[in-house]
């Protein structure tokens, strides 16, 4: 395949050192080659050499003042990376490790996720290398605010409509949005991931972690089995991992794991749910202190983790359910998970595993659902909420999860016909890459050469 390394080649020149980027273009390029050698009209078009290349990048500066007064600085982003099909939509992420080429490996991925969920969305990404975590309310608005001076020149409700990811929740969002309508004068729907009270969608929060889990339903429906009585991993403490756990419980399953950054929690009678919300969404505290309540769990701090991997993929279980973040499964993981019985893997992170896991769970033909499409729940929904802003409703509970159900599913389909067509039958990998590719490229065409 020399057009894939040729492109990283290319890109490696043109973006230096921006090794998760290019990991994500590797990733996707290396699927495409059944439509891309079926059909020489993509290359001609050029697609691969514009569609890795965002339309426009911003990074700028986020001077805020800290409690004790001192002026801190940090970097600001938003790739906005291909708008054919829609407004660019993508959420801002808070977190030290954040970074040109996080952002652009996050974007590039979105492109593919917003495309296979139907819906008329772009794709784009954004945030600071910004740490939220032992910050004051006072601190995260002074930040949040100065983010807004710089940003709300570049989005709009039908030009690029953020959300929130790790680090940006309803308090960011709330603090990012006060500050937008300050500087417009505009009520409009720019954020997704609202409060409630002022535009929110209904499961919204819920969306991205529901979704993964009705991914991995579709995925079972498919081999003639359920979720019904399985045992399953879950990596994360936050939105994604709460209600994957959540839904989890709902169709029957028994999810017995859980992480975060200070380490992992297993529970072989099944995680407490009704615990672990109090304490990451009220107490904001380790998981350690679950061991208050259940000293018969066990928790392994991150200091105790294998060195070629995570604790929570070395228990047995019938699926796996990674919500944390990139690269969090490696390949000794996959080759741990697949020994102990795993036949399931469905992503609720971003990215989550690395190269190598992904070609081990693909050759041992279990049901694996990638990033772009298992966890597309999310920014499906966002959609949704920009649909209800713009005709000023506000849908029911049931309504809302009513369409990401179906949405999950249309995901599945695509995917999974995409896969027979081109001759790799049940590689969602392959089968999502091409689909969303496919959506894209053929709007990129039909628009000219912009």
């Amino acid at each position: 395949m020399t057009y894939v390394h040729d492109t990283i080649s290319s890109l490696q020149l043109s973006s230096p050192a921006q090794s998760e980027f290019y990991q994500a273009v590797e990733d996707v390029l290396s699927s495409l080659s059944p439509i891309l050698e079926s059909n020489n009209f993509y290359k001609k078009q050029a697609i691969i050499e514009r569609i890795v290349e965002p339309e426009r990048q911003i990074m700028f500066r986020v001077p805020w003042v800290d409690d004790n007064g001192n002026i801190q600085v940090n970097k600001g982003y938003r790739v906005e990376f291909n708008s054919a099909l829609g407004p660019y939509k993508g959420g801002l992420r808070f977190h030290p490790s954040v970074n040109a080429s996080i952002i652009k490996f996050l974007g590039f991925e979105q492109i593919f996720k917003n495309a296979l969920t139907g819906l008329p969305i772009g794709g784009g990404k954004g945030g600071s290398n910004f740490n939220p975590k032992g910050k004051s309310d006072g601190e995260i608005m002074r930040f949040c605010q100065s983010f807004m001076n710089e940003l709300y020149r570049h989005i709009g409700p039908v030009t690029d409509v953020p959300a929130g990811d790790i680090g940006v929740g309803a308090r960011e969002i709330g603090y990012l949005f006060g500050q937008y309508k300050r500087l417009t004068g505009r009520y409009e729907g720019v954020f997704t991931g609202k409060s409630l009270l002022w535009g929110g969608s209904l499961v919204r929060k819920e969306a991205t972690g529901y979704g993964t889990v009705y991914f991995a339903q579709y995925m079972l429906d498919d081999r003639g089995d359920s979720l019904q009585g399985k045992k399953c991993l879950v990596s994360g403490a936050g939105n994604v991992a709460i209600y994957a756990i959540e839904k989890l419980y709902q169709l029957g399953a028994i999810p017995v794991t859980c992480s975060d950054s200070t380490g992992t929690i297993y529970h072989p009678k099944g995680i407490d749910l009704k615990l672990l919300k109090r304490l990451k969404e009220v107490q904001r505290t380790g998981l350690i202190e679950y061991l208050e309540t259940y000293p018969e769990a066990t928790f392994t701090p991150v200091a105790d983790y294998p060195k070629d991997g995570h604790a929570v993929w070395r228990y047995s279980a019938d699926a796996a359910f990674p919500c944390a973040t990139q690269n969090e499964l490696t390949e000794n993981d996959a080759e741990k998970l697949i020994e102990n019985g795993c036949k399931l893997v469905s992503e609720g992170a971003n990215m989550p595993s690395t190269s190598g896991a992904i070609n081990l769970f693909i050759s041992a033909g279990i049901a694996y659902g990638p990033a772009k499409a298992a966890n597309a729940g999310g920014v499906a929904t966002s959609q949704l909420e920009m649909a209800q802003n713009s005709s000023m409703q506000k849908w029911s509970f049931q309504t809302v999860d009513d369409h990401l159900k179906q949405i999950m599913k249309n995901i599945f389909i695509s995917a999974n016909e995409a896969s027979h067509e081109f001759g790799q039958a049940g590689n969602l990998v392959l089968g999502a890459n091409i689909a969303g590719f496919k959506r894209v490229a053929d709007a990129m065409i039909e628009q000219g050469v912009v």
